[in-house]
């Protein structure tokens, strides 16, 4: 027996007569190709689709729109590296047509155009929509922290800054009174001039003044854009909450239809926390699937009681968990949950069975707050150890919170909608960060890296598109 060999090298081979011949029937490049060649590139917002009567002839951006789908499909996103496979793979070569544009054409086609890739991203969910691919009944939300290209030691929050300044206004204090001593001792020894310590330490000193100047300017900056924190190398990022493990980057949030984990609305913002962010999230997904209402669940990171109103005005149906937050809960006391509200009688019934009503209320901006509280009963009450250090306990309730009483009952009525959106939107982003191996981003600047991130969303859903139906029903949709 012997082991398989091949052929020699210098062997002469009758080849194909054509690249394509190399490419399988079923390889992605060919949907990438038709996908590509059916889209409105000027409508998407991309330059130079119409090439220039005069000068040096460029490349047309749908080939190169074309290389950054298939790099991104095959964990390639470098531009040189992208530049390389237009060289040495065979599949690129057949899909450019022999074309090799050099790194930097690749690369500016990308921060050129980076409006543009989110709506190539939008076609490609409405071609899942046009296949049936998504439920359109629940859609799930989540956010993630992908690092930005910017160490930890490159931002700077306000305290942090102020400390740095502090630091170094202890320093130089300590030099200085190093320095006074140090010339009193020679003129005292009659000696005059400064010796080499003396040199080091007014050295020390110009370089911790250097660094208090720079600190200062920071936080000037900090004052005058009304920001909390500043990042040197990318100046859009920002240090994440420390429970992410991600130190300085931005936050990803995605909607997911969960029929087939396809995720049908994306963002990026540099927002730290995901509260806030729930209604301008689901919202342009709700539109994009053409329903009406759909229900949505995020985790309990996304309550707030403004945007969950928003949502139930614009159809979406919210199923957020409430967090247990406040200051009773924080000291150990009846959390306002073990108060039942009786809506017909506008009281609030206490765990002692006591009856809270209506006593202080205050207007805000955008809404109404009232008080209730029983004086009496809590002056006697046996359970006041556990509910309230002071004379009585007040639960405060806003004017419209009905909005989160039904939302706590539709809860109530689904308790396995939380495990639906768990099991849902984690899938993305672990295949994004895990199986697509991106867990950084390469470029800087927020319009920058919505860019990847929509190239990254458009390939996660094309895999999965192609997992799902195969690439014979994907070309014939397009095809067709």
């Amino acid at each position: 027996m012997t082991h398989i060999h091949g052929s020699d090298r210098t062997q002469m081979l009758l080849l194909p007569e054509a690249v394509d011949d190399y490419v399988s029937a079923d390889n992605p490049v060919r949907f990438i190709d038709a996908f590509v060649n059916g889209l409105d590139l000027a409508a998407a917002g991309f330059g130079r689709v119409l090439p220039k009567a005069t000068g040096r002839p460029g490349y047309a951006p749908a080939d190169l729109l074309k290389l950054y789908i298939y790099g991104y499909l095959n964990r390639v996103r470098s531009s040189r590296r992208l530049e390389a496979e237009t060289h040495r793979n065979i599949e690129v070569i057949g899909l450019l047509g022999h074309l090799k544009p050099d790194f930097k054409t690749i690369a500016d086609f990308r921060k050129d155009n980076k409006k543009a890739f989110r709506q190539v991203f939008r076609e490609f969910v409405l071609l899942c929509r046009q296949l049936d691919l998504f439920g359109r009944e629940l859609l799930a939300v989540d956010g993630t922290r992908i690092k930005a290209v910017n160490n930890k030691d490159r931002n700077f929050t306000r305290s942090t800054l102020t400390t740095y300044v502090k630091e170094a206004d202890e320093r130089l204090e300590k030099y200085l009174k190093r320095l006074d001593e140090g010339d009193g001792e020679e003129n005292a020894s009659g000696t005059g001039s400064g010796g080499p310590g003396t040199k080091d330490l007014a050295e020390k000193i110009a370089a911790i003044q250097g660094k208090r100047d720079r600190y200062k300017a920071m936080l000037k900056t900090l004052d005058q854009t009304g920001e909390s924190q500043i990042s040197l190398t990318d100046p859009d990022s920002r240090a994440m909450a420390a429970m992410t493990k991600v130190g300085v980057g931005y936050n990803i949030q995605v909607a997911v239809d969960v029929k087939h984990k396809l995720i049908v609305e994306q963002a990026v913002s540099n927002q730290v926390l995901d509260m806030g962010l729930l209604h301008q999230t689901a919202e342009p997904a709700r539109a994009i699937l053409g329903v009406d209402v759909i229900d949505v669940v995020p985790d309990k990171g996304y309550f707030k009681f403004e945007d969950i109103e928003a949502c139930e005005k614009a159809g979406l149906v919210p199923h957020v968990p409430k967090p247990q937050r406040g200051a009773a809960v924080r000291q150990g006391f009846f959390a306002k949950d073990e108060f039942r509200y009786d809506a017909d009688q506008d009281v609030y019934v206490c765990p002692a069975g006591a009856k809270l009503h209506p006593l202080y209320k205050s207007k805000s901006r955008d809404n109404t707050k009232i008080d209730y509280a029983n004086r009496v009963a809590c002056k006697d009450c046996t359970l006041k150890t556990r509910c309230t250090a002071n004379a009585y306990r007040r639960v405060s309730r806003l004017e419209n919170e009905a909005v989160l009483d039904r939302m706590a009952a539709r809860l109530k009525a689904r308790p396995d909608i939380l495990d639906r959106r768990r099991d849902s939107v984690e899938h993305p982003f672990g295949s994004i960060k895990q199986w697509m191996n991106q867990g950084a981003f390469l470029m800087k600047g927020l319009d920058k890296v919505r860019a990847e991130f929509s190239l990254t969303a458009l390939v996660y859903n094309l895999r999965r598109a192609i997992n799902i139906l195969g690439m014979g029903r994907l070309m014939a949709t397009v095809q067709g």
